[in-house]
């Protein structure tokens, strides 16, 4: 695996899928036997087993990196081996970046060829870009040029990504249709093209709720499959997804053991689901919704903090008071609105909960 540019010793704070996982995906690539697509570092089998877990013969345990329905992810295999792009859409927090680089992971073996979209990416962010020094001496040629991460996945037959695809203007977006669709990206300044070797694919995220920002245009749509990633169905499934991550962060971070926290994380996990849907979990009482999305990837950031506080001002055993502001600063995002929703929340549902008064308490003095 690669160390992608990291000095020799120098221990990454969130280094990226193939290094944290390099010994999982050298045990799937040594226990797979199953027929790899052209430049694929695994078979479309393992990449599924890779993403969602499982024991191989030799015992080596993997790690699910994705708790959800096995059929999404073997739809999202499927289209990286075939010539559609793949585009994974979802409400904020649904794990998108996250499949999507450990996808790129196991596919190729780096996940680093990256455009990272914004209202600022340019078209030479997709395309490629110039060594303007070289240029202005030599005048163009290939040396002078600078591929962007889809050239460079293009001629190596690997997997590119590009994040918040619909953050990218329009006009940027559909830079993609013809690298898509003829599998080439022309260099006119040289009457040249590039042209894409076999094993390339990309892989985009969309966020559902930026609809009307910049919307793929129907003839960049027809070039991906769509896969819709859920949020998790049941509370379960979430508290297991954010134990797992926090707990992965907490390592790498020096911070107290998960286990510990169990509780509290049940408790975030409870009070997001419920201002989300609107109803608590009996569904006997009726919420309201504040205007945030309240997605497992903040349920992660407010227990990761909350460990955070424990550990360094603390006994190092996550509690209630830990979490209060961060739930707080979670939900309220309008500050007049969403303040009487968590208030109302607090007293009609936190308050009358067996087993919650210290959750509540702690709440109570953080809002006042």
């Amino acid at each position: 695996m690669s160390t992608h540019g990291n000095d020799t010793g120098t221990e990454a704070l969130r280094p990226h899928a193939e290094d944290a996982f390099a010994h999982e995906l050298k045990a799937l690539e040594a226990a797979d036997d199953r027929p790899r697509p052209a430049r694929w570092k695994l078979s479309p089998w393992a990449v599924a087993t890779y993403l969602q877990g499982g024991t191989l013969p030799d015992g080596t345990v993997i790690t699910p990196k994705y708790v959800g329905p096995r059929r999404i992810v073997e739809v999202a295999v499927t289209t990286l081996a075939t010539d559609r792009a793949l585009l994974l859409l979802g409400v904020p927090g649904t794990a998108k970046t996250w499949v999507s680089e450990h996808l790129a992971a196991a596919v190729s073996g780096d996940s680093t060829l990256l455009v990272q979209g914004t209202a600022g990416t340019p078209e030479e962010a997709i395309r490629y870009g110039w060594n303007y020094a070289r240029l202005l001496a030599e005048g163009p040629s290939r040396e002078a040029l600078v591929p962007s991460p889809v050239m460079r996945a293009m001629a190596q037959g690997m997997t590119a990504r590009v994040e918040e695809l619909t953050r990218i203007p329009a006009d940027v977006q559909d830079t993609l249709i013809t690298v898509l669709s003829e599998k080439t990206l022309p260099i006119p300044e040289l009457g040249q093209e590039v042209q894409a070797v076999r094993g390339f694919n990309l892989i985009a995220t969309a966020n559902d709720r930026d609809r009307g920002v910049n919307e793929l245009s129907s003839a960049l749509r027809r070039r991906f499959n769509t896969v819709v990633l859920p949020l998790p169905a049941t509370a379960d499934a979430e508290v297991d997804i954010v134990a797992r991550r926090v707990g992965q962060m907490g390592r790498a971070l020096d911070l107290p053991a998960v286990p510990e926290g169990l509780e509290e994380i049940r408790r975030v996990v409870t009070v997001f689901r419920e201002l989300r849907d609107g109803v608590t979990g009996d569904g006997r009482t009726k919420v309201k919704s504040p205007s945030g999305t309240l997605s497992t990837a903040e349920a992660i950031s407010v227990v990761t903090g909350g460990l955070a506080l424990a550990a360094h001002f603390g006994d190092g055993v996550l509690r209630p008071s830990d979490v209060a502001a961060g739930i707080l600063g979670a939900v309220v995002r309008d500050p007049a609105a969403d303040r009487i929703v968590w208030q109302e929340y607090l007293e009609a549902v936190v308050r009358e909960r067996e087993g919650w008064k210290d959750f509540y308490r702690a709440c109570r003095e953080v809002t006042a």
